[in-house]
């Protein structure tokens, strides 16, 4: 095996090749996605056969599938398997609005599973002889078990920490001599917090590589990450739909993350047509699976925005890279007719030094006008001379302004007081009457 890749064939694979194998992927995928209720409809509606599939491009012959379509076929409508025999485990999304997404997977699912994430793990120069702490949540939620198999299929010495008690985190590091971590953004500045709380240096460990992903970033914040953890941190991307963890990754490189198109179909369009962008455009991810058995999901809309970046990466892996991720197309929010994204917001706060990492961002109606409130919590090394503090409030009013074309109303609030969230962080509050 080469030093530098995990399965080189795949990686490495001639563009012309990888496209043959997805296109014999995407032809097998239709047959066995055939057999799930859902599906079953569609492609009958639609007269779609695994042989109406010449090419890559015939996939948008296929209709969309959309969280709706899953919650509304809740529990096992999409399930093309036989589940009583060959189904195996069962995840599913947190679902605070309705009826979750499940996904049912088999022995073949889980061991294609766990390979990707180990050939993520791998493409940022994790090793068998590496200790990989998780602290994400195990359950239900992908991001324990996802990269718990994958880091155990890699060799890795696993700690599989779950989310939250930092104290008992760092206690970990320091004793299992921990080199790599997974962890959400939001908690990795939180725990380099803790560390500093209890008058240790978070720069002090053995941590050097650290993977993070499942809330969107900016690359501002990573690199505030980096230096407070003095670790490399790798974005990833995954999403229950599609396994969990291991869907797309960073390499060394750091300039945007492989996507794994043996596993994957990738498709780019514009959110309100969903027509094809052209590359290198910013649109909506839409995804479908070509090595799942059980439940296979066809053109699923992630909601997701992001773009395909042009050119060769120097890691010399031939598949897409796509962009961090920007946002999504349904927690951008409008006012006064601009539209916003949280990480718009972030970008300018983090480039202060004198603001911690928690923020809260809250619309609401105040005389029948529709007003934006960003609060911020103060870091440590923060003045309390009220001079200062008023001067520093005036310039990120002035440059959230500058950023988003509103004037938002900035509160610089005590570090502690706004809420904290062991999960993926709430950046938005929407009061507003007419929302």
């Amino acid at each position: 095996m080469s030093t530098q890749y995990w399965e080189e064939e795949i990686e490495t694979m001639s563009r012309e090749k990888l496209q043959e194998l997805q296109l014999q992927r995407l032809k097998k995928t239709i047959s066995i996605a055939a057999n799930a209720p859902y599906y079953k409809e569609v492609f009958s509606k639609h007269g779609i056969t695994s042989d109406s599939i010449q090419s890559l491009d015939d996939i948008r012959k296929v209709p969309f599938t959309t969280k709706a379509d899953m919650r509304a076929h809740y529990p096992f409508g999409l399930v093309a398997g036989d589940m009583r025999n060959d189904g195996v485990r069962i995840h599913s999304s947190s679902g605070t609005t309705g009826n979750p997404t499940v996904i049912v997977h088999s022995q073949h699912d889980l061991d294609s599973w766990a390979n990707l994430v180990a050939r993520c793990l791998y493409t940022v120069g994790i090793r068998k002889t590496d200790v990989f702490q998780n602290s994400s949540g195990y359950g239900m939620f992908t991001g324990g078990l996802g990269f718990q198999y994958g880091a155990e299929r890699l060799g890795c010495l696993t700690v599989p920490a779950a989310a939250g008690n930092s104290k008992r985190q760092i206690k970990f590091i320091n004793d299992f001599k921990t080199t790599a971590l997974h962890a959400i953004p939001s908690y990795a500045i939180r725990l380099a917090e803790v560390f500093q709380e209890e008058g240790l240096d978070p720069r002090g460990t053995t941590l050097k590589t650290l993977v993070i992903g499942a809330e969107p970033h900016t690359d501002e914040q990573r690199r505030k990450i980096e230096r407070m953890l003095g670790v490399k941190a790798y974005n990833s991307f995954g999403m229950t739909e599609m396994n969990g963890p291991g869907v797309a990754f960073e390499c060394l490189e750091q300039n945007g993350m492989h996507f794994w198109e043996d596993c994957y179909l990738v498709e780019i369009i514009d959110p309100e047509t969903g027509e094809p962008v052209p590359e290198g455009e910013t649109g909506e991810l839409v995804l479908t699976t070509l090595d799942r058995e059980m439940m296979p999901l066809i053109r699923y809309r992630t909601r997701d925005l992001t773009r395909i970046l042009p050119g060769k990466c120097p890691c010399g892996r031939t598949h897409i890279r796509i962009d961090r991720i920007k946002g999504r197309s349904d927690d951008m929010f409008i006012i006064k007719g601009v539209n916003i994204f949280p990480m718009q917001v972030e970008k300018i706060l983090v480039q202060f030094p004198e603001l911690g990492s928690n923020y809260l961002i809250t619309l609401e109606t105040i005389n029948n006008q529709d007003e934006m409130i960003v609060e911020v919590e103060l870091s440590d090394l923060s003045t309390d001379n009220y001079i200062e503090l008023e001067k520093i409030r005036k310039d990120i009013t002035r440059q959230l302004k500058d950023e988003i074309l509103v004037t938002p109303k900035v509160k610089l609030v005590k570090k502690g007081s706004l809420p904290q969230s062991e999960g993926k962080a709430v950046r938005v509050k929407d009061l507003r009457d007419n929302k």
